[in-house]
């Protein structure tokens, strides 16, 4: 398992994060919240690392961290070919990115490995848009 951070930060979360998920800002709240990001559609900002966010995490008031940039291992929800665009599940968990048409999806970066549903897989992050 190979991975390269570029860039990481720091965050506050009021939610439960699994390891190797993708969030986005949580926009109810004051800046520096992250939220578990749950659709095709939301702005993914990055993935959180391998400890992910309990619930003493949040009881405690702890920070998540989250890679923004880089080589990340991130959980996948379904097959997927190294090379290929990912999106995200409701699970924040990698999928093809593959809109219906004239739909958008937020790419949250390629597979740099292929992979079955659950498999832990490294994902070149490059935020973007993919229309169908």
């Amino acid at each position: 398992m190979y991975q390269k951070h570029l860039l990481n930060k720091s965050y506050y979360s009021n939610y439960v994060i699994p390891p190797y998920t993708a969030v986005k800002f949580d926009t109810s709240q004051a800046a520096d919240y992250v939220m578990p990001a749950v659709a095709a559609t939301d702005l993914i900002i990055g993935v959180v690392n391998e400890l992910g966010f309990t619930a003493l995490d949040v009881t405690n008031g702890s920070n998540v961290d989250v890679v923004l940039d880089g080589i990340v291992q991130l959980s996948i929800g379904a097959a997927v070919i190294e090379g290929q665009r990912l999106t995200i599940n409701a699970s924040g968990q990698g999928i093809l990115a593959a809109p219906a048409a004239g739909a958008n999806a937020q790419v949250i970066g390629i597979a740099l490995s292929s992979g079955s549903a659950n498999d832990v897989i490294p994902v070149l992050l490059r935020q973007s848009v993919m229309q169908g």
